[in-house]
């Protein structure tokens, strides 16, 4: 597909800075249409699949494609997002000099749009911080984020790839209704003992305000509380702290980045997900048509919102107050 540039024909309006990003951008769609259709699945046939519990890793002898993805190049992500980004972050104290983040990469347009966005935050940022993802593969139907590997390669980001039957488990030892939560725990699990191994102690999620609504409407209809994700907050054993810096970005916004910057969505096939409709969708659908009527919905809802999203911010600081003393 060609590169349709706005301004019609003959002179286009752009600097040649512009210009030249316009023809990277082209170029390196064709080189990833090649390699996709040279390894139809994504990944060099010599890539080895981690074992269960252990990180990815190339095997055998290195070459160019083991550490080189043709789309992995960092992008800025627009002055929306990272003003929005940057306020959350500062709005609750988020990150800290000397923080060592692990990023919960999924590899879904929010995950993989936070990656962008701390990285280029991380350039400009008054305070040092450290940057790591990690992704737990759950083992589950067609779902596969192993693409994600030589892409973290190529972008020369520190990570963590863990495999873990976790579909398996939960037939065993749960409910078919109980599939996602139970999905959700371990895999929090395994996020904090990376963190724990890898030194790190903080741990940034991508949900966006949208997630935040529709949690705080499932747990005002299905569990009788007023309650929603938060912010910032320490996790009960005390020593990681847990961020969502997307908490102000809805979520066509990371949509459109995703999209717009062709980055390598790992499609979401569980097939728990889509064996019935979730309460999740169902709150989303109705958010949905009552925006479509009232344009300022989600402003309202964040006010509402943000007394809940602040609970455990105290702790959160005091805790990072006393990780800076002790530095």
């Amino acid at each position: 597909m060609q590169e349709q540039l706005p301004g019609g024909s003959g002179t286009t309006g752009f600097t040649p800075g512009q210009l030249a990003a316009f023809a990277l951008r082209a170029a390196l769609r064709a080189i990833n249409a090649l390699r996709a259709f040279v390894w139809p699945d994504g990944l060099h046939p010599g890539y080895a699949a981690a074992s269960p519990g252990s990180q990815g890793c190339p095997a055998g002898r290195p070459d160019f494609w083991h550490y080189w993805h043709p789309m992995a190049v960092f992008i800025k992500p627009s002055k929306t997002l990272a003003r929005l980004a940057g306020r959350a972050i500062a709005d609750f104290s988020m990150i800290r000099a000397g923080d060592r983040i692990l990023l919960g990469l999924s590899g879904g347009k929010d995950s993989l749009s936070l990656l962008h966005i701390l990285h280029y935050l991380q350039q400009r940022a008054p305070v040092r911080f450290e940057l790591a993802a990690m992704t737990v593969d759950p083992m589950a139907g067609d779902f596969d984020p192993s693409p994600l590997i030589p892409y973290l390669a190529g972008l020369g980001v520190a990570y963590h790839y863990v495999r873990k039957p976790i579909m398996e488990m939960a037939q065993e030892h749960m409910g078919r209704k109980s599939y996602c939560a139970f999905c959700s725990r371990l895999k929090r699990g395994l996020m904090y003992q990376t963190a724990r191994e890898q030194g790190c102690n903080v741990i940034a999620l991508a949900q966006h305000l949208d997630d935040l609504a529709e949690s705080f409407l499932m747990s005002a209809f299905h569990g009788g509380r007023l309650q929603t994700m938060k912010a910032h907050y320490r996790n009960d054993d005390g020593d990681l702290r847990i961020i969502r810096p997307l908490v102000y970005v809805r979520e066509r916004q990371t949509r459109d980045f995703a999209h717009g910057h062709d980055l390598p969505v790992i499609a979401d096939s569980c097939p728990a997900c889509f064996a019935m409709p979730t309460q999740r969708q169902h709150m989303k659908t109705l958010l949905a048509a009552e925006e479509a009527h009232n344009k300022l919905l989600f402003r309202s809802l964040l006010t509402t919102l943000r007394p809940l999203m602040s609970e455990g911010l105290p702790a959160a600081r005091e805790g990072a107050d006393l990780e800076k003393q002790r530095a």
